[in-house]
């Protein structure tokens, strides 16, 4: 069941207990809280003590569509069957990631053909019970630990259904098999979706891949079937929510509102335009981003090349002296930024459109991912670093190192995979470029955010624990 061998069974328990003894030692130790927090807590309490999916606005349950229903769904969950302590929360979460540890390792077998499930599959499994990350999570109420479980489960069922549907077998229960396939793992990606509106990448990563191993006449009817029974899976578990925004807003909501903002509430879209022309390291996030519409900012807040030139940097400065009076958002604020952003972007079109992006990417794979431990996070400059608190230098370097292994084992699985191309089956190709083709996509779209944080790659560790364990593929055996 679900390609778990013999002697993946025999690791299974001993890889589980040492990735329960991770998990609940960050529960223990570093257990957490964050901005969304409370807001997920709200949707959850009301949805069950007023049977209103909203948010407490002046001591009334209001009802709002800002977050998808997903996680406070989950929430609610947790909240009847085992009480409404955050505790009970990060246990369920510590289960639950439990689960998709096994899930990867169900992953990485089924991307292989069966005389190479246990060699790819024990690493992965493995991998994941170890990695620090997404077990960091299970200490926090946040959507993370829930998405990581769904984007896994829908992963391994995509690459099912291609495996189900390459077969040259031709009896009517395969393709029946193939059909359900197809409709559960778009049905994943749906329950994905309701959790974090971005998780439809995964069938826009799948129809790049299909379009492509599917391109021949012969194999159209199979597209077009995979095509629709993805559409409607991914349909169904959102029929309800947008239904209900009809009915409650009178407007067609299937996802979450862009910018996470309540009716009438105003977006300061020319603020965020222009911190897409300098705006990469998590740390000016911090420093600005959430401070802006909240608290008062100073220009010293600001890194130098948040600025072409000193008139620009005092322009600004003036800004936020008429901001600082009132610490609130306005058109009139918005305007300047949108004016600010347009002039940079004309000046240096590269710089907004790649070399940002780019270095975002580079900021969000090559971090220590220490956010939610008590740690600064900074390594520069070394001595400084090491000078004014030894622990703080050594935890973050530590948590860096096995960032970098991972993201570098991930690369060797890759490029053992690409030296053995000609050798692996059409399957396994294809499960390999649709791991990868999300991996690209999901980075790009990151890239685009406004805030771009490191967690919003922690759903794509397992596709790193899948690819490094291919390091251990062999030449000897066909597809290993």
């Amino acid at each position: 069941m679900f390609y778990l061998t013999d002697r993946l069974r025999k690791h299974l328990p001993w890889a589980l207990l040492a990735g329960a003894a991770l998990r609940l030692f960050f529960v223990w130790r570093f257990p957490a809280t964050a901005g969304d927090t409370d807001v997920y807590a709200q949707f959850a309490r009301n949805w069950l003590d007023h049977g209103v999916y909203g948010l407490t606005i002046n001591g009334q349950a209001a009802p709002a569509d800002l977050r998808t229903p997903g996680y406070p769904a989950f929430l609610a969950l947790v909240y009847l069957f085992l009480g409404r302590g955050w505790q009970a929360v990060l246990l369920a979460q510590v289960v639950l990631d439990l689960g998709t540890c096994v899930l990867t390792a169900a992953l990485a077998a089924a991307l292989v053909p069966a005389e190479s499930r246990s060699r790819i599959g024990v690493p992965a499994l493995w991998l994941a019970a170890l990695c620090p990350f997404v077990a960091n999570y299970c200490a926090v109420p946040l959507s993370e630990v829930l998405t990581t479980f769904l984007t896994t489960a829908a992963l391994l069922w995509l690459i099912k259904s291609i495996r189900t549907s390459d077969s040259e077998a031709v009896l009517q229960e395969h393709r029946r098999r193939a059909w359900i396939h197809w409709l559960v793992a778009g049905i994943l990606v749906g329950l994905g979706t309701l959790v974090r509106p971005e998780t439809p990448l995964l069938l826009v990563a799948a129809a790049i891949v299909l379009l492509v191993h599917w391109r021949r006449r012969v194999n159209w009817p199979k597209l077009v079937r995979a095509g629709v029974l993805l559409a409607v899976g991914l349909v169904l578990p959102l029929l309800p929510w947008g239904a209900r925004n009809w009915v409650r807003f009178h407007h067609l909501q299937v996802l979450a509102a862009r910018y996470a903002q309540m009716p009438g509430e105003f977006v300061p879209t020319g603020f965020y335009s222009w911190t897409k022309t300098w705006l990469w390291r998590f740390r000016d996030v911090y420093a600005v981003f959430w401070k802006y519409d909240e608290e008062p900012l100073a220009i010293e807040n600001f890194p130098a090349y948040a600025f072409d030139t000193p008139e620009e940097r005092a322009r600004v400065a003036a800004l936020l002296t008429e901001y600082n009076e009132i610490v609130t958002a306005t058109p009139e604020f918005d305007r300047v930024f949108a004016q600010l952003a347009a002039e940079r972007t004309a000046r240096q079109p590269l710089r907004t459109y790649l070399w940002v992006p780019l270095r975002r990417s580079f900021a969000i794979w090559f971090t220590p991912r220490i956010e939610l431990l008590p740690f600064s996070g900074h390594l520069w400059p070394l001595y400084k670093q090491w000078d004014e608190d030894r622990l703080d230098f050594c935890v973050t370097m530590f948590f860096g190192l096995i960032n970098l292994v991972y993201v570098s084992l991930a690369i060797l699985g890759l490029r053992q995979a690409l030296r053995l191309w000609k050798a692996t089956d059409a399957s396994f190709r294809v499960g390999l470029a649709l791991l990868i083709a999300y991996l690209l996509l999901r980075t790009a779209f990151l890239t685009q955010v406004e805030s771009p944080e490191p967690r919003y790659v922690v759903e794509c560790f397992p596709i790193l624990c899948v690819l490094g364990a291919l390091a251990w593929l062999r030449p000897a055996q066909k597809g290993a």
